[in-house]
């Protein structure tokens, strides 16, 4: 078994812990409290999470860096890979009862999105793509649509934190992609809004302000799955989740022309 096939072993192992973890205490008394803004959540089951996985890397992969949402951060001690974290995407969903949440790990090599796997545990769905591999579904390959027009499609997006305070607040490019596109969801998980443009489910996705760890797996899902992800200025998405244009590649300059204010 080669490096890459144990650590996408390893992330399936984990994100399975961790979404059992979630099912088992999902509708149940949470402990819920705030972070950066009053409608950013966390949970005792978005930190138990991390610290199942982290503690897991810290007995078998002890050279890899990690960044988790939660805190978890350590640079890699000789190692090219980087495991990025959210333990439980869609927190707000979680803490609410609303059945739309996952596990997002992404690794990195050499900073190079490498492999990603994200678990749904309601649905049991579990997505992974390996650079150069394929995406898949339940083991069994993924595609993006094959759309081309903004006005017969199923698009996704979400809201920044900040939104109360911030005039960024996405709320003009929802109004226009209301008017342009067949129909617009919200569910509240960049991860899994990700993966299912990565399998047909939606055409496109957009958002603003995310992190890291909200796009670490989900990028290389998409991208593998023969989608496209890009910054609002079109050029290949570095990871960082600032401005997020995600789609099945056809409709991708349509939904920029919006997003650039030109449409």
């Amino acid at each position: 078994m080669s490096e890459r096939e144990e650590l996408l072993s390893l992330a399936i192992e984990l994100a399975r812990k961790a979404g059992e973890l979630q099912r088992a205490r999902y509708e149940t008394a949470l402990t819920i409290e705030t972070k950066s803004a009053a409608v950013d959540l966390v949970t005792e089951v978005d930190r138990e999470c991390e610290a199942l996985i982290v503690t897991e890397l810290d007995a078998r992969r002890p050279r890899d860096g990690v960044l988790g949402e939660e805190g978890s951060e350590r640079t890699a001690n000789g190692s090219p890979w980087r495991w990025v974290i959210d333990p439980l995407d869609g927190t707000t969903n979680y803490a609410h009862g609303y059945p739309r949440f996952c596990v997002s790990i992404g690794i990195e090599c050499e900073g190079e999105r490498a492999l990603g796997v994200i678990y749904d545990p309601l649905m049991d769905e579990l997505y992974h793509a390996v650079r150069g591999g394929g995406a898949f579904r339940n083991q069994r390959p993924i595609h993006v649509s094959e759309e081309p027009r903004l006005d017969r499609s199923l698009l996704a997006t979400g809201f920044a934190y900040d939104r109360r305070s911030s005039e960024i607040d996405n709320l003009e490019h929802f109004a226009t992609f209301l008017k342009s596109a067949r129909a617009l969801r919200r569910d509240g998980s960049a991860a899994l809004d990700l993966c299912y443009v990565a399998g047909g489910r939606l055409d496109g996705y957009w958002e603003l302000k995310l992190q890291p760890w909200d796009v670490a797996a989900g990028y290389l899902v998409l991208e593998e799955a023969g989608g496209r992800a890009s910054d609002f200025s079109g050029v290949r998405a570095d990871g960082s989740g600032t401005e997020v244009v995600a789609s099945n590649g056809r409709i991708h300059e349509a939904m920029l022309t919006i997003l650039r204010g030109k449409g």
